[in-house]
């Protein structure tokens, strides 16, 4: 009788040794999926500068549009939360959207070749963000699951696992991926 009842004890600590880590493990998956797309979003952000100033001499009077690109990628470098974060996605989204849309008007910036590069360079990054975010997403979803459930929300609450946000954009026109073709 009590070898079982030691059986049933080590066998829970190593349930909950095993559990617990596995917490720790997708926290830490949740993080790194997090790096991923900020490194993608900071290659995005670094492109924008480049796009604008190869647009400057063409576009000389749509200063205004221009200005808006530029504010929303100040906007989404400065932004630390992953809400924050995607609030200001749908505002670079958004100006990225109304800047290719006006650059078509440009002929001669069509078949510039600075911008033709920057623009595939601008595209592959949109895919890049995109699978990231998705894996993100996916991450964070099986993550919070874990801390819903029984009985792992138990070890969540004792070991201080707070569930994470997923990065949902807010307007369903920024869930679009930017176009970037001319």
């Amino acid at each position: 009788m009590i070898w079982i009842l030691v059986i049933v004890a080590v066998g829970l600590v190593i349930w909950v040794i095993s559990a617990y880590n596995g917490l720790v493990s997708d926290r830490r998956q949740t993080m790194n999926a997090w790096a991923q797309i900020d490194v993608q979003l900071k290659r995005r952000y670094d492109l924008i500068p480049n796009l604008v100033e190869t647009v400057k001499g063409y576009m000389k009077h749509e200063q205004d549009t221009l200005e808006k690109v530029i504010q929303a990628r100040n906007r989404a470098v400065g932004a630390t939360t992953v809400k924050d974060k995607a609030s200001a996605e749908t505002a670079v989204a958004s100006a990225l959207t109304g800047f290719f849309a006006l650059a078509e008007a440009y002929p001669e910036l069509r078949s510039n070749e600075n911008m033709i590069q920057l623009q595939e360079e601008l595209r592959s990054t949109e895919n890049k963000i995109s699978f990231a975010r998705q894996y993100y997403n996916d991450i964070v979803t099986s993550y919070n699951t874990k801390l819903e459930a029984f009985p792992t929300n138990i070890l969540a609450g004792m070991g201080d696992f707070k569930p994470k946000d997923l990065f949902e954009l807010e307007e369903p026109a920024a869930r679009e991926p930017v176009k970037v073709s001319f």
